[in-house]
């Protein structure tokens, strides 16, 4: 006999409280608990998957045109460790200034977390320190050293463009290979 059964037979359920038992669960609509209503096919997890595979081409390859491309038009690109944050036309000013700093700079996807309207994915970034770099008043002068970091990008997309991203790297690590840090 089944735990349903028994509990029935036992009269501890009843015949309602069997039939919700029976049926999946339904949460209700916009629940945090991840259901979703409506999720539209080019923010599905397939589509989601294809477009964040583009949008890291594009990165590695330095494309501001194709990043851009792939970008809502009030788009909010936010480096939480650095406090930088671009919105709307700025967002590709922003991203030049990080290529310019970093002009070989690769990311390499380590995790990649799929769901719909939502891609975090955790990565390492490697570049050649060529180029002095600044935060606040420090300053330190290129050593021609390769460096590497991690980070965390949460990225949400609505209509299948990229409405964040929120960068969460590991600054400290990039201040100590440049020599600001002990």
């Amino acid at each position: 006999m089944s735990i349903l059964g028994f509990l029935l037979s036992s009269g501890t359920l009843g015949p309602t409280d069997a039939r919700m038992a029976r049926e999946k669960p339904r949460l209700p609509r916009g629940s945090i608990s991840g259901y979703s209503s409506g999720v539209r096919e080019s923010d599905g997890i397939e589509a989601l998957t294809a477009a964040i595979g583009r949008y890291n081409e594009a990165w590695n390859s330095q494309d501001l045109d194709a990043i851009v491309a792939m970008h809502a038009p009030d788009m909010v690109f936010a480096n939480h460790t650095a406090g930088e944050s671009a919105s709307g036309e700025e967002v590709r000013g922003h991203i030049a200034k990080i290529f310019e700093s970093w002009p070989d700079m690769k990311f390499e996807t380590r995790r990649l977390y799929v769901r719909e309207g939502v891609v975090t994915q955790e990565w390492t970034a490697t570049a050649t320190h060529s180029n002095t770099l600044r935060r606040g008043e420090l300053e330190a002068p290129p050593s021609g050293e390769a460096i590497s970091w991690d980070g965390v990008d949460v990225i949400p997309f609505e209509d299948g463009l990229i409405k964040r991203k929120d960068v969460y790297s590991d600054s400290v690590s990039i201040l100590r290979q440049v020599g600001l840090l002990d």
